[in-house]
């Protein structure tokens, strides 16, 4: 063919032995039909030898003028092409269609490496055939490096909206289609997960005024009247503590007058009960954040193993204590924030093992049961993300009332159900089972959970 810059345009042909010489003279007629049709340039027949079956493969390849030509004959003759091929031969015919676009090599920029700088393959054309990155070196604008900073944020047809929209309304649909291959369309699933996690704790626990505070006037000292307010009310609930105890106090006396309790067996049963009392101080005048650290201590059962004696004596308590009224109650929830997000990412291999442990049947790997809960947790974020939002929506519009409450509720019972229309999709046994099974993945996760926070707020006591 002669060298024109515009696309080509390949229709191949995968034709039976019966009809191999009539097909090819129609073919020889086609090309000739489209030297004569404005829009191509040039066109020619060549053989492309057999496919796999055996079957003779003919090319022919039309040189459109431009693109717009190309668009206009898609339309036109290379539609007729496909049509007259499927009345001619029926299935004897498979047709195939393909636009190739011209390796201008000599339209790289100047002075830019004939090899990808990425990944060190030869460019043929503007973009890497191996990794797929551009073949400049340099940004072009502020306004190119913005695109590629929040393309996925603002293109509607980007990975992000194709994920999160199944992820919110189709259960199971992200992990089920990941494992069935189905994989570019979508953000990698640890990415989303980390990506939601950040935007849910940034949307929950991002206080302007505190961690911005240097941008917001300092707030005014609190009157006469307020610090009076607040020690009355300081003075009225340490009074209602004490009138509590009181009264158990005198009711525990009443029964042992009456001869129903015996103090020494409540005293010993207080002592059973308690296991390990961890006491970090007492009550004080001043607003210390444990109290007293003279009175901290561990009490309970005496017989604790070697390891936990040695860690856990009164002396380190009461430093344990100190350390804490130091740096104050704001301080140690903020602390405890910091580390729920590691005791969230620990409680996900163990969720999995739950899960591997009641589907042994169903030949899946450890990681693909880990990816379950990779996505389950992406949407429990993504949705408490989206309720907290709204709320503060209502709240700014002054409507946050009954609709508020009614989302709550919504969500809470939002969660468990698209848990179990997951577990259904991916795993795709019936209800019976299932339920079961879910109901056995409920307990051992709110166990999962409570004993996970547990550790992230014992880790924060005692790291202080």
């Amino acid at each position: 063919m002669r060298n024109y810059t515009g696309p080509l345009y390949e229709v191949n042909l995968v034709i039976d032995d019966e009809v191999l010489a009539p097909a090819e003279t129609w073919l020889a007629d086609i090309v000739e039909t489209g030297l004569n049709t404005d829009g191509i340039d040039d066109a020619r027949l060549v053989e492309s030898g057999k496919d796999r079956d055996g079957r003779r493969i003919r090319s022919c390849q039309f040189r459109a003028r431009d693109d717009n030509a190309l668009d206009s004959l898609l339309d036109s003759f290379f539609a007729d092409v496909d049509a007259e091929a499927a009345s001619r031969f029926g299935d004897q015919v498979v047709v195939q269609s393909r636009t190739l676009r011209p390796d201008h090599a000599h339209e790289l920029p100047p002075g830019v490496s004939p090899t990808c700088l990425n990944c060190g393959t030869r460019l043929r054309g503007q973009y890497c055939g191996s990794c797929g990155q551009r073949s400049r070196s340099r940004l072009i604008s502020i306004w190119q490096l913005m695109r590629e900073a929040f393309g996925d944020l603002f293109e509607l047809d980007s990975r992000l909206w194709k994920t999160l929209i199944p992820l919110l309304i189709r259960p199971g649909q992200l992990t089920r289609d990941y494992l069935e291959g189905r994989r570019a369309r979508y953000m990698p699933p640890f990415r989303t997960y980390l990506v939601l996690s950040v935007v849910f704790f940034v949307v929950v626990f991002f206080d302007p005024q505190k961690d911005l505070g240097l941008f917001f006037a300092p707030a005014p000292p609190p009157t006469a009247e307020e610090v009076a307010a607040q020690e009355e009310a300081k003075r009225q609930k340490s009074e209602e503590k004490q009138a509590a105890l009181d009264a158990a106090a005198r009711k525990l006396k009443e029964l042992e007058a009456d001869g129903k309790i015996d103090t020494q067996v409540v005293e010993e049963f207080e002592n059973q009960q308690g296991g390990i009392n961890i006491t970090l101080g007492g009550d004080s005048e001043d607003d210390a954040f444990f109290g007293d650290c003279s009175e901290a201590s561990i009490s309970g059962d005496e017989d604790f193993p070697d390891w936990f004696k040695e860690r856990f004596t009164d002396e380190r308590v009461k430093e344990i204590c100190e350390k804490n009224n130091r740096r104050g109650i704001d301080s140690f929830k903020d602390a405890i924030v910091d580390k729920i997000p590691v005791a969230l990412i620990v409680l996900l291999p163990l969720m999995a093992l739950v899960l591997k442990i009641l589907y042994p049947l169903s030949r899946r790997y450890f990681v693909e049961h880990l990816l379950f809960f990779v996505h389950f947790h992406a949407f429990f974020f993504l949705i408490l993300t989206l309720q907290v939002l709204f709320n503060n929506l209502l709240t700014s519009l002054s409507l946050n009332g009954g609709l508020g409450t009614l989302v709550i509720v919504a969500a809470s019972f939002y969660i468990p159900v698209y848990l179990y229309k997951a577990m259904r999709k991916v795993y795709g046994q019936g209800h019976l089972i299932t339920i079961f099974k879910y109901l056995i993945l409920l307990v051992t996760y709110s166990t999962g959970v409570s004993f996970t926070l547990l550790g992230a707020l014992l880790i924060t006591l005692f790291s202080a």
